[in-house]
């Protein structure tokens, strides 16, 4: 008779697995705050720096003119490609590691930021904590496939749930820290969670990932190339698409529709529940339809919500984006969860990286066409106009979908 003896100190896998997933999870959400108070309050960013020429046009309303909204966000956007350097790293020297070493790093310089002087000095100094704070994404979400079993998008979901829940409060303390210089407690506030970091990934010490054999940071075999350039080019497709649709929001929200602070603050919290609901209804959808269906079906409520979001009213404003937080929160982690189970081990956080590179391209192009076509549109509804124009003809690039597999590859 065989004696087994179970030491109670010894915690069981799924419990480990359980721990990883809820510290990535604090990842996911210190990391959104960090990186959303930027979209939260840039109408009080552009307001403090920018100046209110006599002019008719967006500047009027928020201080800079949409171009130069739009060339802001674009740089921020632009300084995420080098997450790819990390997420490499990561591959090579551990995940785990390199998370919390590009975790600090990024939340540090964000809170940096809170001391600009100048527009242009805020945006270097928030493009500079870009790369680091998405690098900290991308390695979470490859951290969580690998510690998920089964069909992943559920614990995707959660990990999703972080970072709707940091963006949430971003715009909540921007809604009641008001004042002249409001945006700069908001960026100091980045600092408080990094005395947490330790603590917080404690349960990722022991985590060992597989290396990759290329010397080179980035490198990736030929075979697996032509899925990474179909996964890239969709990303590309919902980087055009999200660039604009959430990076203006609340300058279009605040500064044209005249929605107050507080008001945009229960915007928030209702999209809370909306983002939520989006999550249960992409988990649900994407194990009836497959992944892939469950993404261009998401993908096209974001767009249409986008486009009404920025119809002209209130109203409108509000349904659109309540409705489209929703549409993200169900599209979100089946991305994420297609963008990395497709690729061997070895390799997933070098590819999850170039997606995440596909991406910061397409909402660079997309802010930049948006913010072009509310400049030069001399007709009526600049921002709708700007909206159909950039959204409904990126969704033709979906066509690559079919090339891409749903299976998972360990």
């Amino acid at each position: 008779m065989t004696v087994v003896i179970h030491d109670s100190q010894t915690p069981k896998r799924g419990d480990t697995h359980a721990r990883i997933r809820w510290a990535l999870f604090g990842v996911a959400l210190i990391g959104s705050f960090a990186q959303f108070g930027v979209v939260a309050s840039l109408n009080d960013v552009a307001t403090h720096f920018g100046s209110h020429p006599n002019v008719l046009r967006v500047n009027t309303l928020v201080g800079l003119n949409g171009s130069q909204i739009a060339l802001g966000l674009a740089i921020l956007r632009v300084a995420s490609l080098g997450a790819l350097l990390f997420t490499s790293l990561g591959d090579q020297k551990g995940r785990a590691g390199v998370l919390r070493t590009v975790f600090s790093v990024g939340l540090l310089l964000t809170a940096f930021a809170s001391a600009s002087p100048s527009y242009w000095v805020f945006v270097l100094i928030f493009a500079l904590a870009r790369p680091f704070l998405a690098a900290a994404t991308a390695l979470a979400q490859v951290l969580t496939i690998e510690h998920s079993r089964g069909h992943r998008v559920a614990p995707m979901a959660l990990l999703t749930a972080g970072t709707g829940i940091g963006a949430g409060l971003a715009a909540i303390f921007h809604g009641v820290i008001r004042g002249p210089n409001s945006f700069r407690w908001l960026f100091a506030l980045a600092a408080l969670p990094l005395l947490s970091v330790p603590a917080l990934l404690r349960p990722l010490r022991n985590v060992s990932s597989t290396r990759a054999s290329e010397s080179r940071l980035g490198a990736v075999p030929q075979g697996l190339r032509r899925q990474l350039g179909a996964m890239a080019l969709v990303a590309f497709a919902i980087g055009v698409i999200g660039g604009p649709a959430n990076g203006f929001a609340f300058v279009y929200g605040e500064g044209v529709c005249h929605i107050s602070p507080s008001a945009m603050s229960v915007i928030i919290l209702l999209c809370a529940l909306t983002g939520l609901i989006g999550l249960w209804v992409g988990n649900t959808v994407s194990k009836i339809l497959g992944l892939k269906r469950s993404l261009v079906l998401s993908l096209l409520v974001v767009a249409l919500m986008a486009t009404l979001a920025y119809g002209g009213s209130k109203w409108q404003f509000t349904i659109g984006y309540l409705l489209g937080i929703g549409a993200s929160g169900a599209m979100s982690p089946v991305l994420a969860t297609l963008a990395t189970q497709i690729f061997p081990s070895q390799h997933r956080a070098t590819c999850a990286g170039w997606v995440v590179v596909a991406g910061v391209i397409g909402a660079v192009l997309g802010l930049e066409l948006f913010g072009y076509i509310v400049d030069a549109w001399h007709h009526s509804h600049p921002w709708r106009a700007a909206g159909i124009l950039t959204f409904w003809p990126t969704l033709l690039l979906l066509f690559v979908l079919p090339r891409i597999s749903e299976q998972h590859r360990d």
